[in-house]
Parts: structure tokens; sequence; C-alpha cells
């Protein structure tokens, strides 16, 4: 007897959750357990990268976030207005910027503003300055291009309405239009905060003292201590996820809320 499409559904879960009982098992037969205690996940050497991994390098990574996240969307939302100008040459600029940093890997972009621009002007920013800047200019190429999908997405009557009130133009896109567009692209923004978190960990490529490390930095430079394993670099991990996890079930009630918002 042919089965129906429930039951091949059915048969169909049933093998995918027994191969990866098959997996998760085979895992943990194989795995070699006294050395992921001992290299990976040894309760000593944990404990010796507290404080320092929070009261530095952990505030590092979180003060590295907020200003490359303040000076991506601040020019983000100029971009995006640049993006959707009537002003011929204002849409190319944004446009040619746009494509420029979302083509260019950051990598690059820290470089240059740390390595290139004192080579070429003979000057070099301040440590902090540089990093708000190299992750701030990459952050803007993809923000800008949320914003101007959330632009696009307010109803043109928003705008209309502020203008027959007698709002200038400025007034009524600051006031009215942009605060709308920035709640609908709440859960890209946020996704955004997420990849910038991981993005400061290209700061070790500019040099810097100790009080200067972020995570990863801190990580790496723990596991050059004797007996230390792979473990510093865990507990960095770990420190990653205390941040972007939260950001992720963010994002996740803000699309549920969009959701809500649009089917009512």
């Amino acid at each position: 007897m042919a089965m129906t499409t429930r039951q091949r559904a059915r048969l169909s879960r049933g093998i995918q959750y027994a191969v990866l009982v098959v997996v998760l098992i085979a895992l943990v037969v194989l795995a070699d357990w006294n050395v992921l205690f001992q290299r990976v996940l040894n309760p000593t050497v944990a404990m010796d990268q507290f404080p320092g991994i929070i009261t530095v390098a952990l505030k590092n990574t979180l003060i590295y976030t907020v200003l490359g996240f303040v000076v991506g969307l601040s020019l983000g939302v100029v971009l995006a207005l640049m993006k959707l100008s009537s002003v011929a040459p204002y849409r190319w600029i944004a446009t040619l910027y746009i494509e420029f940093f979302r083509g260019v890997p950051a990598l690059l972009v820290f470089l240059a503003l740390g390595y290139g621009i004192p080579l070429a002007f003979g000057f070099r920013f301040n440590h902090y300055v540089t990093v708000m800047i190299a992750l701030g200019v990459v952050a803007a190429a993809y923000i800008a291009e949320s914003l101007r999908a959330g632009l696009q997405a307010v109803p043109p009557g928003q705008y209309e309405a502020a203008r027959s009130l007698g709002m200038s133009h400025t007034r009524a896109m600051v006031t009215i239009v942009i605060p709308q567009a920035l709640r609908i692209v709440l859960p890209p923004l946020t996704n955004e905060v997420i990849l910038l978190t991981k993005d400061s960990s290209l700061v070790y490529l500019l040099g810097m003292g100790v009080e200067q490390y972020e995570l990863t930095k801190f990580g790496r430079e723990g596991i050059s201590s004797a007996g230390a394993g792979l473990t510093p670099l865990m507990v960095a991990g770990v420190c990653y996820l205390i941040i972007t996890v939260p950001l992720g079930l963010l994002s996740r009630h803000f699309e549920n809320k969009t959701v809500r918002v649009k089917k009512s």
C-alpha cells in the first residue's frame, strides 16, 4: 500500500532524528573527554581568565561595538536619504559608497585606516577613533540599505499628511518618516550590532596595549600561557555569546512584533 503524504513526512522526520541520535552517540563515544577537559574545558585555566576578561576584554568589545554602531547608524541615515534623493549626484555618491564598502573586507578597511592613512598623510588617529571609524564606515553601507528599504516601506501618505500640515521636507522626514522607518528596520539593525560585535575582533590588526584588548585578542594571548590549551578561547567565545544571544532574541522579538503589526 502506498504511503500517504503525512506518513512519508513522518518517516522522513524519524530518519532524520535517528541520524542525529547516531551522530551524537558517535561523538560522545569517540571523543577523548580527558583531553577535552584538560586542553579545552579546563575549569582552573578558565578561572584564571577572570576578572580581566570581563573588566578589560568584554568591556572594550562593548565599547568598540557601540562606537562603530553610532557612526554606522549616523552615516547610514545620511546615505539612505542620499540614495533616495531626487538629486542624481547624491544617488551616485551613495550608491558608489555602499557598493564599495559592501564589497571590500572589513580587514582591508582596518589596515587602510591603521597604516595607510598614517603613511599617506603623516598622522594617526587615536586608537578608539580608528576603531570607531573602521567599524562605522563598513556598517554604514549595510545600515544604509536597510534604512532605504525601511523608508520606502513607510506609506507615502504619512509624508504627504505631514507636508499638508505645513511641515517642511526636512521636518517631515526627521519627525515622521525616519522614526517609522527605524521601527521597521529594528530586526536588521539588531543583526548589524551582532556583526559589529564579531568584527571588533579585527582590532588586533591595529596593535594595542593590554588595556585595549578585546575578547579575541585576550583569548589569543591566554592560549600562549603554558598548559592553557584552548580554554581561554572557549571562555572568550562564551563571552561573545553573552552579547550576541540576547541580541539575537531581541531581533526575533522585533521580527515577531513587526509581523503582528502587519497582520493587525
